[in-house]
C-alpha cells in the first residue's frame, strides 16, 4: 500500500503526486513536502513511498505518479526503450551527488578482497560464479558497479553474474548468502555493515567524484501538459535543498523527518552527516553531459545497439528550460554551461565532447 503523506491539500493548490524510495537522497523532496515549500508556488506535494525502481518506472509511465525521486539511468533507459517500450521522459533536476556504496560480503573480504584489485586477484585465483547485485538494469547503481568492476579488470558479465534487487532487500540478500556484493544507495550499504554481513569496499564518489545521483523525473507528456507544476516542484525542492544545507540544526530536523516509519524508518542520529550528499545550488542543475554519460555506458554494455545522437537526446530529456525558470523563481544561481568535465576512477576523462568515441574506448565492453 502506498503511503501518501498529505491527504487534504489546501484549497486552491494543485496536487503533485511524487514517488520516492526510502534512501537518504530523497531528503530534499521529503522536506519540500513536509514543510510545505510547494505552497509558495501554488502546489501541494503528496508523497508516495514505493518499493522498487521498477514500480516507480511503471507508475510514472501509467500516470499514477506525476513525478518521482528516480534513478538518472532509469530515465534514459525508458527514453531509449531499453528492455521495453520507449516513452519520452523528462529530467527536471538533479537531487543528489555521490551517496552510493559498493558493499562486498564479509566472507569475501575475509578471503582477502579488501579492494577492487584484491577482488580481481581473488576471482582469478578461485574461479566460480560470482554474483553482484544492482537496483535496476539501466540505473546508476548498475552503471557505477560495472564501471568499478571493469576498472579493476573484471568483466561484469563475463567474469561474474549481475542481478537486480530492490534496495531494501540488498542487506538481507547479502546476509542470506545469495550474492557476493552489491551497489546501492544509502542507507542499505550501512545496514549490511551494521548487521555484520557486509563491508563497504568503495563509495560511488571514489568511482566518479561528484557524480549525479537521483533526479526529479517525470514523463515528457506531463512536463508538456503541466509546465507550471513542474517549475513549482523544482522551485520548492530547490528551496528545500537550500534549507537543509543552511545549518546543522536544519539537517537534524530533516533527519528527524526522514527517520519516520513512512520514510526511512531509521534512527535519526545516524543521518545528519549523510544528508550532506544531497545536491544544492549548481549541483542541482541537470547537466546534459551527465545524461549523456549514462547513455555511453548503456552503449558500452550492449544495452544500446548503436550510438544515438547523444547531445540531441540529452537536450530533449534534461529540461534545462524548466530548471532555469524554476531556479529564477527560487533565486538559485545557474552554472555557466550545460556540460561539465570529470575524471573517473580509471583516469579516463569525460566532458561530453565525443560520447561515441568515449563509449567505444574501453577495453572491457559489450559493444557488438
Amino acid at each position: 500500500m502506498n503511503n501518501m503523506t498529505v491527504t487534504s491539500p489546501q484549497a486552491g493548490l494543485a496536487v503533485v503526486k511524487a514517488g520516492f524510495l526510502p534512501l537518504y537522497d530523497c531528503a530534499a523532496l521529503v522536506v519540500a513536502a513536509e514543510r510545505g515549500f510547494g505552497r509558495r508556488y501554488g502546489i501541494e506535494i503528496v508523497l508516495s513511498r514505493e518499493t522498487s525502481w521498477a514500480r516507480v518506472r511503471d507508475r510514472l509511465c501509467k500516470g499514477e505518479l506525476d513525478a518521482a525521486h528516480v534513478l538518472y539511468g532509469l530515465m534514459y533507459g525508458v527514453e531509449m526503450g531499453i528492455g521495453g517500450q520507449a516513452m519520452p521522459m523528462a529530467v527536471l533536476m538533479n537531487l543528489s551527488r555521490n551517496g552510493q556504496a559498493i558493499t562486498l560480503s564479509r566472507a569475501l573480504v575475509e578471503q582477502g578482497a579488501t579492494d577492487g584489485a584484491a577482488l580481481a586477484q581473488l576471482m582469478r585465483a578461485q574461479p566460480r560464479q560470482y554474483v553482484f547485485a544492482q537496483t535496476f538494469p539501466t540505473g546508476n547503481h548498475a552503471m557505477l558497479l560495472y564501471y568499478w568492476l571493469a576498472a579493476h579488470g573484471i568483466d561484469p558479465f563475463g567474469d561474474a553474474r549481475a542481478i537486480t534487487i530492490s534496495p531494501p532487500q540488498m542487506a538481507s540478500s547479502l546476509r542470506a548468502g545469495s550474492m557476493d556484493g552489491f551497489c546501492a544507495g544509502e542507507p542499505w550499504g550501512q545496514r549490511a555493515v551494521a548487521d555484520g554481513s557486509g563491508v563497504t569496499i568503495a563509495t560511488s564518489g571514489q568511482v566518479w567524484q561528484d557524480h549525479p545521483g537521483k533526479v526529479l523525473g517525470t514523463t515528457a507528456a506531463f512536463a508538456e501538459r503541466h509546465p507550471d507544476r513542474c517549475r513549482a516542484l523544482v522551485a520548492a525542492t530547490l528551496d528545500a535543498s537550500r534549507w537543509i544545507e543552511a545549518s546543522p540544526q536544519n539537517r537534524r530536523e530533516a533527519a528527524e523527518l526522514l527517520s519516520a516509519a513512512r520514510y526511512l524508518n531509521l534512527p535519526a542520529k545516524a543521518m545528519p552527516g549523510a544528508l550532506a550528499l544531497h545536491a544544492g545550488g549548481e549541483a542541482n542543475f541537470p547537466y546534459l553531459s551527465d545524461g549523456m554519460w549514462f547513455m555511453t555506458q548503456h552503449r558500452r554494455w550492449g544495452l544500446l545497439r548503436g550510438d544515438p545522437d547523444y547531445l540531441a537526446v540529452a537536450g530533449r530529456v534534461n529540461r534545462i528550460d524548466l530548471y532555469r525558470q524554476a531556479a529564477e523563481m527560487a533565486g538559485v544561481a545557474l552554472p555557466a554551461g550545460a556540460l561539465r568535465a570529470s575524471t573517473l576512477i580509471d583516469g579516463v576523462p569525460w566532458d561530453g565532447s565525443d560520447p561515441a568515441a568515449y563509449a567505444a574506448s574501453f577495453a572491457i565492453h559489450r559493444i557488438m
